[in-house]
């Protein structure tokens, strides 16, 4: 297993950062052939998906529907930090993405890519790139 961190600064409270490039790159860099790339958000309030990567609009419109969400929940939450709202985001989109490595490269859709969601920004993040043969 090869292990790599992409560093990332997010601008706003809720904002879908690509990483792609930079997981392509830590595959690349595994020099694993064939097998599992699991990148995960090192956050509780900062979660990783697979999505539509050529349209910038799609990440926009992805931020703009947590924020309605959020904003249309009848909940009273206690956390003292106040960002439980961010927490629930990140247990409903997940900490973590699975996918196929083959010929040494990532095996994604022709349109998906990797993204941080940040959902207590602006800060800095880390997310972590484990690369597994098979």
């Amino acid at each position: 297993m090869k292990t790599s961190y992409i560093q990332v600064r997010t601008n706003d409270r809720y904002e879908f950062v690509s990483i792609t490039a930079g997981v392509k790159k830590a595959v690349r860099e595994s020099g694993v052939d064939e097998g599992i790339c699991l990148i995960s958000s090192t956050h509780t309030t900062a979660a990783v998906t697979v999505n539509e990567d050529y349209d910038r609009d799609v990440p926009r419109d992805l931020a703009a529907a947590c924020r309605a969400l959020i904003g249309s929940l009848d909940v009273s939450f206690e956390h003292a930090e106040g960002n439980s709202d961010s927490h629930l985001l990140t247990s409903l989109f997940g900490q973590s993405q699975r996918l196929v490595v083959r010929g040494g490269e990532l095996d994604l859709g022709r349109w998906q890519g990797v993204f941080l969601a940040e959902f207590d920004g602006p800060r800095s993040r880390t997310a972590r790139v484990a690369v597994y043969p098979a």
